[in-house]
């Protein structure tokens, strides 16, 4: 390359850079000196409470047992 090449080449990648740098400040913007509220977790708590007694009983349906309805063993598509 020839020393006209290098420094076209050097131009054109700064000017670039000083192109995509104004970009970035136009869209980002400067940063905020207002003060800014943000809200705190809670903790977590360490005790448990008891679960409902209407839900959680001996007579409750138990939704992972498996359920069968009719001893059916004719195949609905007739093959």
């Amino acid at each position: 390359m020839k020393k006209n090449d290098i420094a076209v080449l050097l131009a054109i990648v700064l000017f670039t850079a000083l192109i995509g740098y104004g970009a970035g400040q136009l869209v980002f913007g400067q940063k905020s000196t207002q003060p800014v509220t943000v809200k705190t977790a809670t903790p977590i708590q360490t005790t448990v409470t008891a679960p409902s007694k209407s839900v959680f009983n001996s007579k409750a349906i138990n939704p992972t047992v498996p359920i069968t309805i009719s001893d059916n063993t004719q195949n609905p598509l007739g093959n």
